[in-house]
């Protein structure tokens, strides 16, 4: 592989959250990217970045073309849509198809196969796949799992507009992280661009510095922004039945039930050293979040 496409990093998901701050800071440092997505024309102009598309995920063409000259494939998960698994396999499979060396894959915290958040399931599966592929005999690919905590923004997202939280969960914990710690540790990763990287085959599970429960969170958030923010507990059923009247669908209620209930039996209330130790600085505390978003505007499936 020419040493030109040694270097070149895909980026996915460039208009949403994570995958908008990961691009600006490998353009920053002078690294050449394909910004691959969707919609072409939403992406932003970065210097040393070509915006390749429309390629969707399952589109395994589009994604092929778009993929050419990678080396490196930054797949930020896409969204649930029931098919996460075929679509993120095709992804990876015309990654290699194009001669594509590592992808490095954006999980979440707690993925298993019997994980309470019904997203932490979809995440496994690509992993599992991802494992395989990279076994592949003559065609393996070089990849991370990089496992994301709940994102410190989603508790304000997921107010009312009095400010009020409310979901099924007061005793159980989670180490909440900002959408700048994880991009800074995808970023370094990303830069590990020799043929071999400690990270090969590895799973990095990326918290913030200390477990909190939602209350705690919540109450941290509105000292940091001068906003009332409060939590309010709810039982299964209450959570249920409010979100029905408020018309969110049956699979909105159940994945944002879920949330809650991964919190509250703590499988995603570890705290690890991966923020630190790659990208040389603490874990940021909620306290000096750089970003809140408004209240009222979770997505209702993740």
């Amino acid at each position: 592989m020419a040493e030109q496409n040694r270097a070149t990093v895909a980026v996915t998901g460039v208009t949403g959250a994570l995958g908008g701050r990961v691009a600006p800071r490998l353009a920053g440092l002078g690294v050449p990217q394909l910004l691959v997505g969707r919609s072409p024309d939403r992406m932003p102009d970065l210097p040393g970045a070509e915006r390749r598309g429309p390629a969707a995920y399952a589109d395994a063409d589009a994604m092929r073309k778009a993929l050419q000259g990678a080396s490196t494939l930054i797949l930020v998960s896409g969204h649930r849509t029931g098919r996460r698994l075929e679509e993120h396999a095709t992804a990876v499979e015309a990654a290699i198809a194009v001669g594509v060396d590592r992808v490095l894959y954006v999980s979440l915290v707690g993925a298993a196969p019997v994980a309470t958040y019904l997203n932490a399931r979809d995440q496994w599966a690509t992993e599992q796949f991802l494992a395989g592929a990279g076994a592949g005999a003559g065609a393996g690919i070089r990849y991370t799992v990089l496992r994301a905590g709940f994102y410190t923004s989603t508790p304000a997202a997921l107010a009312d507009e009095e400010f009020v939280v409310s979901g099924p969960a007061s005793t159980g914990r989670a180490a909440f992280v900002t959408h700048e710690d994880i991009a800074d540790v995808i970023t370094a990763v990303a830069l590990d661009q020799g043929p071999r990287s400690e990270h090969d085959g590895a799973t990095l599970e990326i918290t913030g510095p200390e477990a909190l429960t939602v209350g705690e969170a919540v109450t941290r958030i509105a000292a940091a922004t001068g906003r009332p923010y409060r939590f309010e507990p709810e039982t299964v059923e209450e959570a249920f039945a409010r979100r029905w009247r408020r018309g969110m669908s049956g699979e909105q209620i159940e994945t944002w039930i879920s949330w809650y209930q991964a919190i509250e039996r703590g499988e995603i209330s570890a705290v690890t050293d991966v923020v630190p130790r790659l990208t040389g600085s603490p874990a940021t505390p909620i306290a000096d979040a750089a970003w809140w978003p408004a209240p009222n505007t979770a997505r209702g499936v993740a």
